[in-house]
């Protein structure tokens, strides 16, 4: 199973990006999709997530900027940001909890991460 996330730039402040990433693989079936981030010298942290029956949760600095969704045919979890700031700027990197084929148990799979950066 591999995550591969896209989307991410440089973009003025009160910009728009939109994340993208994608599961692939022998996949039997996702749970929660989300996306966290990491800004230099600080912790990584939880910016959204979003269960199979399309309840989301965001951290409080991203409520009412950024949109989580999924598509559950393409196992993909989107993340549109809007009004973004300099502090939202940060690698971004995608979660997923996966059951594999071969699999007894649902696993965390982390994509290798997107740079966003938010400067003028």
């Amino acid at each position: 199973v591999q995550l591969q996330a896209s989307g991410g730039g440089l973009v003025q402040p009160g910009g728009s990006l939109r994340l993208s990433c994608a599961a692939s693989g022998s996949i039997i079936s996702v749970n929660i999709m989300g996306w966290y981030r990491q800004a230099p010298g600080k912790q990584r942290e939880l910016v959204a997530d979003i269960n199979t029956g399309g309840s989301t949760n965001y951290a409080d600095s991203v409520k009412g900027r950024f949109t989580i969704s999924r598509d559950h045919a393409k196992n993909t979890v989107y993340l549109q940001m809007n009004s973004l700031k300099p502090e939202d700027t940060a690698v971004y990197y995608c979660n997923a909890d996966v059951l594999g084929q071969g699999q007894y148990y649902f696993t965390d799979y982390w994509g290798q991460g997107t740079l966003v950066t938010v400067s003028s």
